[in-house]
């Protein structure tokens, strides 16, 4: 994933990693916290945002391409 899509859940190291496939009662499970559900929305939606903004770049860049071709 992403850091774009996948900025809910904190990224594991590889141990972590390896004791959550183990971790059967999902004690472990870690999510990046904000302090407000509305700051949670904000930094979503601006992930949203600059991975859509990213997309569109790319597709326009690919365009860009084919037409010099």
């Amino acid at each position: 994933m992403s850091p774009q899509t996948s900025y809910l859940y904190a990224t594991p190291t590889f141990l972590q990693g390896m004791a959550i496939t183990l971790d059967v009662g999902a004690t472990l499970e870690q999510y990046n916290l904000s302090r407000t559900p509305e700051e949670a929305d904000t930094k979503a939606m601006r992930a949203d945002w600059r991975a859509t903004g990213n997309d569109i770049r790319f597709a326009m860049k690919q365009h860009e391409q084919a037409d010099a071709q």
